[in-house]
């Protein structure tokens, strides 16, 4: 089943009164940190935003890629005491945060609701799990290839984007742990064998998932 079916988010922010605000954010201008007090969560009205972890030696690892209708810092219902991970917008964003006490609140006045929004939640952590699965094992042309199409809403709820919103092939390479030339040669390829063109903006093609599923 969909994420859009198991879960409107508009619908659960209009059970919310107060405790929320909305923010604009740019590409790059952080949402949240990692290491930041969890008491909120946020929730995506526009835009494309990343989920990344930074080690200790300062290497990132890209965990998810989220979009509009995506929640954010689900981690401070569960009694998070710190972020996890740090949210960087890839693309201008609308953003809805609510405050954590405000959301506890509107589940617990509408159980039903609570259910489903609960069902939601483990559809994200099965995208969240295949997210890294794809950081672990596969080689960074594959990944490439994959954030795109994730970027163009292939495989996930709702129509895709064939255009994607500009971005950088530096924000590109940051996602998928290499180099700007490694990613500028794998773009070049994927033009030439048709699966994307771009040309001040970028199109993706469905005929890119022949990369990601390539043994």
């Amino acid at each position: 089943m969909k994420t859009a079916d198991l879960f409107n988010g508009k619908t659960f922010l209009s059970k919310i009164k107060s405790g929320k605000s909305v923010g604009r954010y740019q590409p790059k201008k952080t949402v949240f940190r990692q290491g930041d007090p969890s008491d909120s969560i946020f929730y995506i009205e526009k835009g494309k935003v990343k989920l990344g972890v930074v080690s200790k030696r300062g290497k990132e690892a890209v965990v998810a890629i989220l979009g509009a209708g995506d929640f954010l810092g689900e981690g401070a219902l569960a009694g998070q005491p710190r972020r996890m991970s740090s949210a960087t917008p890839l693309t201008e964003c609308t953003i809805v945060r609510i405050e954590k006490e405000a959301t506890i609140q509107a589940l617990r006045s509408d159980p039903e609701f609570a259910e489903v929004f609960l069902a939601y939640l483990l559809v994200r952590n099965i995208r969240t799990q295949e997210d890294l699965v794809d950081q672990l094992f596969n080689n960074s042309e594959k990944r490439l290839a994959r954030v795109l199409l994730l970027l163009a809403n292939y495989g996930n709820e709702g129509k895709p984007d064939a255009v994607i919103e500009k971005i950088s092939q530096e924000t590109l390479a940051e996602m998928i742990g290499t180099t700007r030339s490694r990613v500028s040669h794998f773009m070049n390829k994927f033009r030439k064998l048709g699966f994307i063109k771009y040309n001040g903006r970028l199109e993706v093609h469905s005929s890119l998932w022949s990369v990601v599923l390539r043994d």
